[in-house]
This record gives structure tokens, C-alpha cells and sequence, in this order.
């Protein structure tokens, strides 16, 4: 599978007409795009939109109703184990057991991946997360902060090609954004993200590509330079009323 040394221009992300259905309701409505390699992909919409159920899809935690899925070039549908060694999720749940230190979390999840010097990858994202100093105390005494920076830690264990973020700011303290911006930046080359965010400056700031979505279909794809800020701000006030099926 292309990693990231492939160049720039690859394909990393193909969405084919993807649909999720709940009975007789569509989430997702024949959904498409393609990214580069190294893509930032913010995905915006309001509440209802399907923004979250796309990235479950993508996370190959839902099954797509129709449409297909590639993450350079395996089939999402086909080949799921062998997709998730290349994805790293970032959720409101932070996948995490609470009852362990963030040291033996990550250590958990770098077995799971075959993580080798899992050790040292382990100490390696803890000091780049500001929690080394706490890496023998239980999550369950973190903050929200500390824990979705030790999420963070655990979505980048295997060293995954393809991030996704759903609503990652949320609970984080102005020192952990801080920190998580830091990280995201340090990561961020030949590595492709796919955000959902509410936050359309944050979004604009960090994307290479945009998408709106609205009643689980595509408003606007592209990249993030096809137009200016406000003209951007304009399409997506203009869509919001659409959401809400």
C-alpha cells in the first residue's frame, strides 16, 4: 500500500457514491470526492447533516447501504482489517480504558497494531502530547483535556496515512488546542485528514479541501482556495436551513 512517501499527487481517499440508510431515511445520499495524498479535508454542515455517519464509513464502523470506499486503492468493503492498520480516529468517545494509565493504553493499542519499538513509539507520542510526566496515572483521573490529548496519542500509534477527526477541539482546554495544533502540524505532511467540524474558522484554517454537506448530500466539494473566505461563509449560511431532515 502507498505510504507516505508516495507523491503528493496519489490518490489516498476515493468515495464513490456512498449512501447510509436508517429505514426509510438517508443519513448519507450518494456521497462522492476523491483526495490527494496529504489532503486536509474539513467537512462541514449542521446538525443533521450526516457528517458524523460519513466518518463512520470511512472508520469502517458503519457498513455503507450503497456506494464503495477506497483508501489507496483497498476496498473499505473488501479489505476492512487490512484499511484500519492505515486509520487513526479521533472521536468524542476517546477509546480508551479508563481503569489503566495512558503508558499501558497505548501500549495496549500498539500490540493490537503490531507496533514495533512499541516502548519507544509510546514514550515518543506521550512527550509529544505534554503527558509523559503523567504516563502511570489512570485516564479515569484526567481531565477531558488530558484525555482526548491521550486519544490523540492512541489514534496516531500505528502511524496511519489517513486521520480522521470528529469534532476534535471539543472539551480541549486553550493549552491542549495549543498542543493538539502543534501535533497536528508536525504530522501533517503526505498524511491525509478528513475533519467534521461545527467550527468553519478552524475548519478553513487547517484545509486543503472543503466539503458541505446538507440532508446527507454534497452542497459544495472542492478545494479551499476555489473561493475566497466569504464567499465560502455566504454558501454555507445558505445551506444551513437545509440540514435539518
Amino acid at each position: 500500500m502507498p505510504r507516505r512517501g508516495s507523491s503528493p499527487v496519489d490518490t489516498a481517499l476515493k468515495v464513490d457514491h456512498l449512501t447510509k440508510s436508517f429505514g426509510g431515511r438517508k443519513a448519507v445520499d450518494d456521497v462522492s470526492f476523491t483526495l490527494p495524498q496529504g489532503a486536509f479535508l474539513s467537512v462541514f454542515g449542521p446538525n443533521g447533516a450526516g457528517k458524523t455517519t460519513l466518518l463512520r464509513m470511512l472508520a469502517t464502523l458503519s457498513r455503507p447501504t450503497e456506494g464503495s470506499v477506497t483508501l489507496s486503492g483497498i476496498s473499505l468493503k473488501e479489505e476492512p482489517e487490512r484499511a484500519r492498520e492505515a486509520i487513526g480516529l479521533i472521536s468524542h468517545n476517546p477509546m480508551l480504558y479508563p481503569d489503566l494509565t495512558a503508558e499501558e493504553n497505548l501500549l495496549l493499542f500498539a500490540k493490537l497494531y503490531g507496533v514495533g519499538a512499541s516502548q519507544r513509539r509510546v514514550m515518543e507520542l506521550l512527550e509529544a502530547v505534554g503527558l509523559k510526566h503523567r504516563r502511570f496515572d489512570r485516564v479515569r483521573t484526567f481531565s477531558r483535556g488530558m484525555t482526548q490529548r491521550t486519544s490523540i496519542a492512541r489514534a496516531l500509534i500505528n502511524d496511519p496515512s489517513l486521520v480522521l477527526l470528529d469534532e476534535p477541539y471539543s472539551g480541549l482546554d486553550p493549552h491542549a488546542i495549543e498542543i493538539f495544533d502543534e501535533l497536528i502540524a508536525s504530522v501533517r505532511e503526505n498524511r491525509t485528514f478528513v475533519m467534521v467540524s461545527h467550527d468553519l474558522d478552524k475548519g478553513l484554517a487547517l484545509a486543503s479541501h472543503v466539503l458541505v454537506l446538507a440532508r446527507g448530500r454534497v452542497v459544495h466539494f472542492g478545494e479551499k482556495d476555489e473561493l475566497a473566505p466569504d464567499e465560502f461563509r455566504e454558501l454555507y449560511r445558505s445551506t444551513v436551513g437545509l440540514g435539518v431532515s
